[in-house]
């Protein structure tokens, strides 16, 4: 804080240091050594710290600055690796074809067990039992919820497939001559009601008409046992007993002969159950192989091309896609009968469950 010692320093004292050369006289050095003696100019360093200086303080948190080198660390998400919740299913069938739980819009949880639908309010925690069938319709082969949460399909053993208002626990109706045998898949396009049966066959059911069949789709040689509607409505994913995966489209089927698909997809080697429509890409399909091909496969359903395959080890019984990351979660059966988290695209595991003591069959994800 002397200032004068300061200037000094910047202005005579560097011509000193760089004058070192120059020749001074006795009495010039002598009165030199008296000024530097009486002004401290041993001192060569104006501002000395005992400790380091301490670290900048951030003025404003990094969330909220501009520039690209300051964005956040993203937090490490938890897993649990214990179940938030575990019902009894005892009578539940162990079929790989068979589609037997679902979970509606309204947060209600469907299960078929043997001839009775059961129905599990998430929010309350109840249980409830929807219908009973006679051993001559059962035992229930499929269930799926329609958009509204409230109204439910329900394929049988018997070829038939009943609607069901849960709210007011009453049967709609009843569509026959859909198939010649168990119908195990269903999937809902807003009104239409599409049903996969055992037959191979793929219907497609208006529910608001008495004359409900609308399109019949003939591509599967066995029996049909996933179907998903894209998001948007338009196409359509089957998988079947017989390896294949169709993707059918509503406009080449209106405009040609509801018998031709978009894409036959030959790929997997075994049967194809586990489909699942990408949230945030509306043209990404991933399809899983049973236990003869073990592969995730996906797909770009607007030219049929596959864009990866994963060889998971183990037979591939469901998919469901993460709706707020770009993950996928594949249920498994022998020998682990694991549920697998995987990172899109790079297919890396984010996690593994093994809570199960058999195969995972079926997985079911919270609508609202």
């Amino acid at each position: 804080m002397d200032f004068d010692y300061a200037h000094y320093m910047l202005t005579e004292g560097r011509k000193g240091k760089e004058n070192v050369a120059m020749v001074s006289s006795p009495s010039k050095d002598a009165c030199r050594k008296q000024l530097a003696e009486a002004m401290n100019m041993n001192q060569t360093r104006i501002l000395a710290f005992k400790n380091k200086p301490p670290a900048p303080v951030e003025l404003f948190p990094r969330e909220f600055s501009s520039l690209p080198q300051d964005k956040p660390a993203k937090l490490r998400r938890h897993i649990p690796q214990t179940s938030y919740r575990t019902l009894d299913a005892l009578d539940l069938v162990d079929d790989y074809y068979l589609n037997l739980l679902d979970w509606g819009s309204s947060n209600v949880l469907a299960i078929a067990l043997a001839t009775t639908v059961y129905l599990w309010d998430a929010t309350s925690g109840s249980t409830s039992e929807l219908v009973t069938f006679e051993d001559e319709s059962g035992p229930v082969t499929s269930v799926n919820w329609a958009p509204d949460g409230r109204h439910i399909a329900i394929g049988l053993d018997n070829s038939e497939v009943q609607l069901w208002d849960s709210t007011a626990n009453r049967q709609l109706r009843t569509l026959r001559g859909c198939h010649q045998s168990r119908v195990g898949s269903l999937a809902w396009n807003n009104h239409i009601l599409t049903t996969g049966g055992m037959d191979g066959c793929i219907v497609n059911n208006d529910v608001r008409i008495r004359s409900h069949i609308v399109e019949t789709y003939r591509g599967h040689e066995q029996e049909v046992c996933g179907l998903k509607w894209s998001a948007s409505g338009q196409q359509l994913a089957s998988g079947g007993n017989d390896n294949l995966l169709h993707i059918w489209d509503k406009s080449v089927a209106s405009s040609n002969s509801p018998t031709q698909w978009l894409h036959r997809l030959e790929d997997h080697t075994a049967a194809v159950k586990a489909l699942a429509w990408c949230p945030f890409q509306g043209n990404l399909l991933a399809s899983g192989g049973g236990r003869g091909d073990r592969c995730i496969k996906f797909w770009n359903t607007h030219t049929g091309a596959c864009l990866n395959s994963v060889d998971t080890g183990s037979q591939v019984c469901a998919l469901l896609w993460n709706k707020n990351e770009r993950e996928l979660l594949s249920s498994h059966g022998f020998t682990q009968n694991q549920l697998t988290l995987w990172k899109y695209p790079s297919m890396a595991k984010v996690a593994e469950l093994t809570g199960h003591s058999s195969r995972v069959l079926y997985m079911a994800q919270v609508m609202n």
